[in-house]
């Protein structure tokens, strides 16, 4: 084998080196994936997790292993780092030393047929590559002579993108948390440790698993039942002569009743009604052994349920093959054939065929405590019940690590919001248990809906919704986070795609000397631009984009340095990145998902480019005025409402009343049927006339009036109330202004500052109060102060003064304009400041 290690390539070593009596087996690779070398991992990360490994077998001589640090084959003596990665490929060699013809064996079909025999100078050598794409955990093989295991090797393959006794286990945990066995495969190159659980519904692979260890030992059990069965004495009757007939019992009292003709009148018998008779048959009760009991019945129906389950299993495994057109796995049905047999071998033998059916439940002492019952009852239990990983007895395969992680992201993003906001429903994600393993069901979209606990706004997150109606191809991203915001009729949606890929910037690299450092594909990031150019929706106009921002989430753990990154920061400029998320990084994401939900939709919108809803933000940038005009009489309103027309005296005209695009009638109290803002239209014409020239509201005078010519009136759908103020001639407002407000002194807002606040206040509340230095909007020169709920807000000298009781705040006002989330914030904190004080005032005091 000298000249085999010396043949090696220069980035290729002997991994594992095995010499027995009859053997020579050599794996070699990299010791190391390349990209974990290029990030030296090893010796600047302090990497010290170790692998498990085991050899046994006949004559086993010698056992070498690679050691990392050594740089050379030492000893096995275990604590050895880890020298197999996921999605390597290593080269495995077993020369024989005698004329015996070796195989290779493992239970799956694409590792057991990518070793082959190889004829190397008239001598029959093992030969392939081991390759495990996406695949973490133990993996079994074994070298056989016939039938005969000649050497059992267990190696451990390791995650390249996460750190495998933390992120990965988390990981797998969580999942299996969330929903059970949902990690599980069947029959994979890589295998967990597992243990039984006490309850559960357990897949096909679960079953395959506990009865592929447990069938010795339960057809042990029933051939021990089968030498030492429970039996019972039973009461049979038979007929026989009248004169072999003894002491009756009801039965055969019963049978003579019925049939009095078999009675003869005889020299001597009994005495009945004057005449000596004798039956000449009867029914004489008879006690004899049975075994055709209750617990035998049960122990039957056991078996026969046991074939039941193999012969479904056997029956997916061919279905999904021939689906699939592969070959069919002769080892594989071979094993679940051979358990059917011995089973139905049991089943036939001549103790068993007598034994009736079950018919009821059966609770009894036999099966829990006599030898061979209690033992068959046990495993019959064990089999047909679950298993939880992290244990140690059984051999369970789980889904690669790719489809794992993308369970997990939409799994945890669901428990990162309900830490914040209540959830309100669940269409609880769907899975399909009718194959051989339990798996997310794609075809029905789940979706989770929270609430806002102060603005009642919706928050929802879908699993893999399917978008079909669009212009060009269907899409259906991982993850699609809704968020909802008050004023608005379109929610703001952001995709968070899982991807387990990651670059790790190898020094020299292309993307190295791009970013500098590890982060997302740049494959990935282009599917996220795609995803937010595809999703599109038409309201009423052109086509809109229906998602604001698209985020990578992929497996890196370097939260810190991660933020320099540029693609970290491309999500500020132009909201597509990537975000770092695994079980012990998820700080980038929370903050980020919670940035979005409690910034205003102002925000959200400038950080978009040109997405759903932006049209409607430059119109109400540029928003027409609006002339609000007080009604003094239920005759002028009704004139107005008829002939579609409003006047005003020019003598009370102020500067900027010629902005006016429409005209909102204010009628006072008892004017019109209720008493504020009514309705709204759109000004055709202007003309200046004299008083006397308006007929439809006859008055001699010569003063000068401004006629407005209305299209026609828009009646709102809420009046705008008064709440304690008025208009005394006329105000002016803004069209978006007037459509959402809920009260008068909204439409006295002016500033940019004002309106800001307002914007804010208005997620907390439909209700919010207004203080004016005047009791006409008309009349008055500032908001003294906001109110909204049990919170005071002024505004004043570049400050925002927020009180609460005796709880005062102040911030610079112009986080109005810069950062009105954080203004948001501060409020919602005064909010609940002042409801732990109301708390605590109504706590009884301890004595």
């Amino acid at each position: 084998m000298a000249s085999l290690r010396s043949g090696l390539g220069r980035d290729d070593y002997e991994l594992v080196h095995i010499e027995t009596e009859q053997l020579t087996l050599v794996i070699k690779g990299k010791p190391y994936h390349e990209q974990y070398e290029g990030l030296k991992q090893y010796r600047c990360l302090d990497f010290h997790e170790t692998m498990e490994f085991f050899a046994s077998g006949e004559g086993v001589r010698s056992v070498k292993l690679f050691d990392v640090d050594a740089g050379a084959l030492v000893d096995w003596s275990g604590g050895h780092r880890p020298i197999f990665f996921e999605n390597g490929v290593y080269q495995l060699l077993v020369v024989p030393k005698t004329d015996r013809v070796l195989s290779f064996y493992h239970e799956s079909p694409a590792l057991r047929n990518a070793i082959s025999l190889v004829d190397i100078g008239g001598q029959a050598v093992l030969m392939g590559n081991l390759h495990f794409p996406n695949e973490v955990g133990l993996s079994t093989f074994e070298i056989r002579d016939g039938h005969r295991s000649v050497l059992n090797v267990t190696i451990e393959i390791f995650p390249t993108k996460l750190t495998y006794k933390q992120d990965y286990q988390r990981l797998l945990n969580e999942v299996s948390e969330e929903i059970y066995n949902l990690a599980f495969h069947f029959i994979k190159r890589t295998y967990q440790r597992a243990k039984a659980k006490r309850s559960g519904a357990p897949s096909r692979s679960e079953f395959f698993r506990l009865m592929d260890a447990h069938i010795g030992d339960f057809l042990q059990a029933i051939r021990h039942i089968e030498r030492q069965p429970h039996h019972q004495l039973s009461t049979v009757h038979v007929r026989v002569r009248g004169d072999q007939l003894g002491r009756l019992d009801a039965a055969g009292r019963n049978d003579l009743r019925k049939r009095p003709h078999v009675f003869r009148d005889v020299k001597s018998g009994i005495d009945i009604g004057g005449r000596t008779v004798m039956p000449q048959s009867g029914l004489k009760a008879k006690q004899e052994l049975t075994y055709d009991t209750l617990e035998n019945r049960f122990v039957k129906w056991m078996m026969t349920r046991l074939v039941e389950k193999l012969r479904d299993l056997l029956a997916h495994i061919e279905a999904k093959q021939k689906r699939y057109e592969a070959e069919p796995d002769s080892e594989l049905l071979q094993r679940i054939t051979a358990m059917i047999r011995a089973l139905e071998t049991r089943l036939r033998h001549s103790f068993w065929r007598p034994i009736g059916r079950l018919d009821r439940s059966v609770a009894s002492l036999v099966l829990q405590m006599a030898p061979g019952y209690r033992d068959a009852y046990q495993l019959f239990l064990l089999i047909t019940r679950g298993l939880a990983l992290q244990g140690t007895l059984y051999r369970m395969s789980v889904k690669d690590v790719a489809t794992l992680y993308e369970y997990w992201t939409f799994l945890k993003l669901g428990q990162l919001l309900g830490k914040k906001y209540r959830l309100i429903s669940q269409n609880v994600i769907q899975v399909n248990r009718l194959g051989l393993f339990v798996h997310l069901d794609k075809t029905r979209s789940a979706k989770q809906v929270y609430e806002h606990p102060h603005t009642g706004e919706r928050i929802t997150l879908t699993y893999q919704p399917y978008e079909g109606r669009l212009p060009t191809v269907p899409q259906m991203p991982d993850t699609v986070l809704a968020i909802e915001k008050k004023g608005k009729d379109y929610t703001f949606n952001y995709i968070f795609d899982a991807k387990y890929r990651l670059d790790f910037a190898v020094s020299g690299s292309a993307y190295e000397k791009r970013y500098g450092m590890p982060g997302p594909m740049e494959d990935d990031i282009n599917t996220m631009h795609r995803y937010r150019d595809s999703l599109v929706a038409r309201r009423g106009g052109p086509y809109e984009r229906t998602a604001f921002g698209a985020y990578v989430l992929f497996p890196w753990h370097d939260e810190d340095s991660y933020q320099a990154h540029p693609l970290y920061k491309s999500i500020n400029d132009v909201n597509i990145g990537g975000l770092p998320f695994l079980p012990n990084a998820t700080r980038l994401v929370e903050q980020f998902i919670e940035r979005l939900i409690e910034n205003n939709p102002e925000e959200l919108q400038q950080e978009g480019i040109l997405p759903q809803g932006i049209i409607e933000e430059w119109r109400s940038a540029f928003d027409e005025h609006v002339l609000v005009g007080m009604v003094p009489s239920a005759r002028h309103y009704e004139a107005y409402v008829k002939h579609r027309f409003y006047h005003i005296p020019v003598k009370q005209l102020k500067k900027g009343w010629q902005n006016a695009r429409y005209i909102a009638l204010y009628p006072k109290q008892g004017a019109a049927p209720q008493n504020g803002v009514t309705c709204f239209g759109k000004i055709t014409a202007v003309n200046i006339v004299k008083r006397s020239a308006i007929a439809e509201l006859p008055k001699r005078s010569d003063d000068e009036y401004v006629r407005f010519e209305v299209e026609s009136w828009n009646f709102l759908q809420h009046v705008i109330r008064p709440v304690g103020y008025g208009i005394a001639v006329y105000a002016m407002t803004t069209l978006n202004t007037l459509k959402q407000a809920k009260e008068l002194p909204e439409l006295f807002m002016k500033s940019s500052d004002e309106i800001a606040l307002w914007r804010i206040l208005r997620r907390l509340s439909d209700r919010i109060r207004f203080d004016l230095d005047a009791r006409y909007l008309d009349q008055a020169s500032k908001i003294t102060a906001y109110r909204v709920k049990n919170v005071s807000i002024r505004l004043e000298s570049g400050r925002l003064i927020i009180t609460n009781g005796a709880k005062h705040k102040t911030i610079p006002a112009d986080l109005l304009r810069k950062q009105p989330s954080a203004v948001f914030r501060e409020v919602v904190g005064m909010m609940g400041e002042g409801r732990d004080q109301k708390m605590n005032l109504e706590k009884p005091t301890l004595r």
